[in-house]
């Protein structure tokens, strides 16, 4: 596709469209949940006999059995966005309890008044997190010590929950967001080109268009705010709530893999080295092992 381009349009141009297809690849599950739950919204009607939230539940189940399947997300991605999917699942059962929010459809798979496809959301987050890096060839340098790095992300996590008993940490921790990261840069491949971006503005236009997305959950009515009108935008406050997310989710995805961290700011290489086929790996393999 990349080559296609480059013959066709202007080198820049072709940059961004394929930044942008890539974009909308990792963005896969999200998207493919996100248009299950237009969709059920238009078309299931209440008295038929698996109820809509059901129905999406299920949805989501066999599209991550064919994420896996084919090879869409690796068994190590698939471990890291396990985990987020269980601590969201958890702050979902908390939230709801708080009467932040709720689910006002019924189901069978529903505890504790929250749906079991309510986890897949959280899961469509680690998920594009995962293969966005992936997909991208990402790294990031320079990195804050690990001990930083999850120290934040616990913190954030646990605002969730202690900002309903003692004051609102929030301001504290977008300020050491900024502090911890504001040299950290994203590095990606497009084709042969090394591109950057500093991390804390990454996660800002991500949490953009995860608001965009909440948006389409409360206006079909799958979830609904606490004194939120289903003709009414999500609060803009929230936009900070899943600005401090993915830092979570960030964190989750390097507690199983921490290739692309780099400690140091060096730079990626501009090109980097061609892939060898298997044989010619075999081949090195072969003289490494040979005697003398």
């Amino acid at each position: 596709m990349g080559r296609w381009l480059r013959r066709r349009v202007p080198a820049a141009l072709a940059e961004f469209i394929l930044f942008t297809a890539k974009q909308a690849w990792a963005c896969l599950f999200g998207a493919s949940l996100l248009a299950a739950i237009i969709g059920t919204k238009l078309f299931w009607q209440s008295d038929w006999p698996l109820a809509r939230y059901d129905a999406l539940f299920l949805f989501a189940l066999a599209l991550q059995a064919i994420f896996l399947r084919f090879n869409l997300e690796t068994w190590a991605e698939a471990r890291a966005i396990l985990i987020f999917h269980l601590t969201g699942t958890a702050m979902e059962w908390f939230k709801v309890s708080a009467g932040s929010w709720v689910y006002p459809e019924a189901a069978f798979f529903k505890i504790y008044g929250v749906p079991l496809f309510s986890g897949f959301m959280y899961a469509s987050v680690g998920s594009y997190m995962a293969r966005v890096i992936r997909l991208f060839d990402m790294q990031f340098a320079p990195f804050p010590p690990m001990a930083v790095h999850f120290g934040l992300a616990i913190c954030v996590y646990v605002n969730f929950f202690a900002h309903h008993f003692i004051w609102d940490a929030r301001y504290i921790l977008f300020a050491a967001t900024l502090v911890f990261y504001v040299r950290t840069r994203i590095w990606f491949r497009i084709g042969q080109s090394w591109y950057w971006m500093p991390l804390p503005v990454a996660a800002g236009f991500s949490s953009i268009f995860l608001w965009l997305a909440e948006n389409i959950g409360t206006l079909t009515g799958t979830w609904i705010y606490s004194g939120q009108s289903l003709t009414e935008l999500v609060s803009m406050a929230k936009l900070g709530s899943w600005y401090l997310l993915l830092y979570v989710a960030f964190a989750t995805v390097t507690l199983v893999d921490r290739s692309p961290v780099r400690y140091s700011p060096v730079a990626p290489a501009r090109k980097p080295p061609a892939r060898r086929s298997r044989s010619a790996r075999l081949r090195s393999r072969q003289a490494c092992s040979t005697p003398g």
